[in-house]
Formats: C-alpha cells, sequence, structure tokens
C-alpha cells in the first residue's frame, strides 16, 4: 500500500526506513555499481569525478548542476556495442537529449531512437547520419512524418493504423520508399512500475498480438507498394533486471515474424527487442552485465528461430536508462536541515537542497528512489536517517526519500545524487519559475558545459504578455 509521506511516519528508528536500506558502517563510502567509473572520494573526503574536485565545479558553474562523466558514458556505450557486436544498439534520446551526447553515442557505434521533431533537429544537429536513426511515437504528427520520410531515417516503426494511412500518403508522394518496422505488443508485462511497463494490453502503444492487429498493420505495410516492411519491433517495459521477461515476448515476436515471411513472401531484415534494461539507483539494484545480457537474448532468439525453421534474422536492443543514468550525478547545495522528530522518539533529518522536482520529477512521478552522499568533505558524525527535499512549494519535493548522510550535514555542503542522466533533465520543468540546471561534461581532466544554465532572462524572453 502507497502511504503518502507525510503521513503514518511512526514507531521506532527502524521502522522509518525501507528494509533494503541498511544503517552504514561508514557512512563517507561510496557504494561503486552506483557512480560513474571516473566518480572518487579523494582523502580529504570531497568528491572528484574525471580528476576534477566538486568544489571546483560548483564554484565555476554553480548548484544545482548535471555532472556527465563523458568517458565512463562512452565506455558504456562500447561495452552495449561490443557486447552485441554485428546487431545494432539504440541510444534512446528521450532518456537525455544533447548534440554531445548524441554525437558520443554514435561514435562509439550506437544508433539512436528519436521520437519527435524536436528530437530529429537535435540527432541531425549533432551530425548523426539519418540511416542511423529510428523514429519512435505513437501519435506522430504528419509534419513529423513527412521529414523522417524526406531525411531518410533509418525506420520509422508504425504504431496505428492511422500512421500507416498517413506514411503511404506521404512516401507516394515523396517517390521515396522508407523502412517501416510495426510495434508488436505481446502482452507481456514486465515487473516495473505500471507507467513504464509498455507490452500490456492496455495501454497506449503498439498493435495487440492477441486480437491480430499486429499481423493485421504487418501484412498492409508489407503488401503496401510506397513502403518497405523491415521488421518487427516490441518493448515490454523499463527498469527491467532479467531476461526471463523476453523468453515469451521473444517467442511471440518470432512466431509473428516466420508467419509473415512465408505468407508475404517477404525479406524482413530486423526483429527489435526493446529492451529498458535496469541500472542501479540503490543498494537494492544489481543490474546484469551488458555480455551477459545479450548472451541470453541471443540464445532465447536462436532457439526460437530454430523452432520455427527460420535464419535468425538481424537483432535490436534499446537498453535505455542503462547507457546514460549511472553516468551522471546532480550536485546540489545544501540551504537548510530540519530534524523532524516523531512519535516514539524517532527522528529524520529534512535536508533541503537548492534544486528538487524541477530537476527530478521522477520520485514524485515513479515513487522512484535514489541514493546521495557527502560530497564537499568527509566527516566522523554518526550517520543519521535522512530525507532531500527540494525547494519547490510542494510536499511531495523529495529528490531522495530515504538515505543515511552525516548527522551534522549542514548549509552550505554539497550533496551528489547518482544515477540522475536518464529522464532527469529531459523531463525537467520550470516549476515555480526556477531555471533548469547546466549540464557539465567532464573528460580527460577537463569541464565543459554540454547544456547551458537558464536564466530568469530566458524564462522572461518567452513570456510575451
Amino acid at each position: 500500500m502507497h502511504i503518502h509521506e507525510a503521513g503514518a511516519m511512526h514507531g521506532d528508528f527502524a521502522s522509518l526506513r525501507p528494509s533494503w536500506l541498511g544503517v552504514p558502517d561508514n557512512v563517507n563510502a561510496l557504494l561503486p555499481r552506483l557512480w560513474a567509473r571516473g566518480v572518487e572520494r579523494a582523502d580529504d573526503g570531497v568528491l572528484h569525478v574525471g580528476g576534477l574536485p566538486v568544489e571546483h565545479l560548483a564554484a565555476e558553474f554553480g548548484t544545482p548542476a548535471y555532472v556527465l562523466d563523458e568517458d565512463d558514458f562512452r565506455a558504456r556505450c562500447r561495452s552495449w556495442s561490443e557486447a552485441f557486436g554485428g546487431d545494432d544498439v539504440y541510444y534512446a534520446a528521450k532518456a537525455f537529449c544533447s548534440k554531445a551526447v548524441l554525437r558520443a553515442a554514435a561514435e562509439e557505434g550506437l544508433m539512436v531512437d528519436v521520437c519527435t521533431a524536436g528530437e530529429l533537429a537535435v540527432a541531425l544537429a549533432a551530425g548523426i547520419e539519418p540511416r542511423r536513426l529510428g523514429f519512435h511515437g505513437n501519435n506522430k504528427s504528419e509534419a513529423e512524418l513527412r521529414e523522417a520520410v524526406d531525411v531518410r531515417v533509418g525506420r520509422i516503426i508504425a504504431d496505428s493504423y492511422t500512421e500507416i494511412e498517413r506514411l503511404e500518403a506521404i512516401a507516394a508522394e515523396a517517390g521515396i520508399r522508407p523502412h517501416v518496422m510495426v510495434r508488436v505488443n505481446v502482452g507481456v508485462e514486465a515487473h516495473t512500475h505500471e507507467y513504464i511497463a509498455t507490452a500490456h494490453e492496455d495501454q497506449k502503444f503498439g498493435f495487440s498480438l492477441s486480437d491480430g492487429d499486429a499481423y493485421e498493420a504487418a501484412r498492409r505495410v508489407g503488401t503496401s507498394k510506397h513502403l518497405y516492411l523491415a521488421g518487427l519491433h516490441s518493448h515490454i517495459g523499463s527498469q527491467i533486471f532479467d531476461t526471463s521477461a523476453f523468453e515469451v515476448s521473444a517467442l511471440r515476436l518470432v512466431r509473428l515474424f516466420a508467419r509473415l515471411q512465408e505468407e508475404l513472401d517477404e525479406d524482413m531484415a530486423e526483429l527489435d527487442l526493446g529492451g529498458g534494461f535496469g541500472m542501479a539507483y540503490t543498494s537494492q539494484d544489481d543490474p546484469l552485465p551488458p555480455a551477459d545480457i545479450a548472451a541470453s537474448l541471443r540464445k532465447i532468439v536462436e532457439e526460437d528461430c530454430a523452432a520455427a525453421g527460420i535464419a535468425v534474422p538481424r537483432l535490436s536492443v534499446e537498453p535505455g536508462r542503462a547507457l546514460i543514468g549511472p553516468a551522471v550525478f546532480t550536485l546540489y547545495q545544501v540551504g537548510t536541515v530540519k530534524p523532524v522528530t516523531l512519535s516514539a522518539g524517532a527522528s529524520r533529518l529534512y535536508v533541503s537542497v537548492d534544486g528538487g522536482m524541477s530537476d527530478n520529477v521522477r520520485t514524485a512521478l515513479y515513487d522512484a528512489t535514489y541514493s546521495a552522499t557527502l560530497a564537499s568533505r568527509a566527516s566522523t558524525a554518526a550517520p543519521a536517517l535522512a530525507r532531500v527535499v527540494g525547494r519547490h512549494c510542494e510536499a511531495g519535493d523529495i529528490v531522495v526519500k530515504d538515505e543515511f548522510l552525516p548527522a551534522d550535514v549542514a548549509p552550505g555542503d554539497l550533496l551528489a545524487v547518482p544515477g540522475t542522466g536518464a529522464y532527469c533533465r529531459s523531463m525537467g520543468s520550470n516549476y515555480n519559475h526556477v531555471p533548469r540546471p547546466p549540464v557539465v561534461a567532464v573528460r580527460d581532466g577537463e569541464a565543459r558545459v554540454i547544456l547551458a544554465r537558464e536564466t530568469v532572462d530566458d524564462l522572461l524572453r518567452l513570456d510575451v504578455g
């Protein structure tokens, strides 16, 4: 049962924290899997990234700020590309979209998924070859489809009959035959938050397999004079930690794939299994290495194709947050610290920082869990159960619901929250007219801004009165 953050906080110290959150032996210690590879704590207790102390980053770029370890991100891209060597790995622009990040992903061998004209524009401005782009979305406008066809994106993932009709008309007019994949709703529900589980029956994406819509949609594309049926696509959810759900989804996709090949005599080339693989936000998360995921998925598809009597098609996957999420942390400055005493003598520190739900809405929106650490010094104080909250006029403005921080955390301290690369900046807002933070990339001992900090002047420029 979900309990609102302002209520039912009763009992002793242990009752206030989740069962997975243990009291740390050393409140200064970092759990490596939560952080980018270039993040470490120096002897003086100050957090460093790529050799640079966060105090220097805060002084030069201000707080709050998203800090990207570019070497870590590139290494993650390479590890996924190498694990699926010969097949395609797509970076999801929706997770984090900027020219520098999309360019880095492409340089490390990845393809890029976009789902709006804005994301497509950034990808093209970054110099990504259109053939390396896929265009997603459940409600692509005619203008977006026209641009995707005109620039010859590598694939367009069809999500409705209306979209197929629009594509046919646009392709016929342009004299271009785009590669189209059909998104199949395979009826497999991943064990994740309901808002990011995307292949159960009652939701907006894809064509249902169970009622025959997926077959009919693929048949229409496959028999069209103006569209090329490139393959089938599925996506079962996000923040997935094993491949068991893919056993069912891949089997259903392969069966449909084999039927279409036989009936349409169509040389479909690709099977996209989606992805949404998990990353570690807290100590309770333990994601699989890319090589293990690749080996498992390939084995599943090979066995299913052998049973169906067809050759194994080219595979593609979309790791999602697993690529960019762990490569970024958010750096905040503490503004106030308020100990709140509850019944039975239990208490919690409310640590307010200079950001909040405008730079990370996932805690409020998805009930997501994050970790945090004191970043500007070491502490010998005992661990205290804390809640990191934002500056917005909202009771639900929580960044980290439960964490142990040093009991002497004080105004002026810097805090770092790991795992904020995916969906934090991209879902950011100007709630309470707070400008969005910059993104600072660190590589080879140097830091540079890749997305500038918004200013109040930026907000006023759009307010035409």
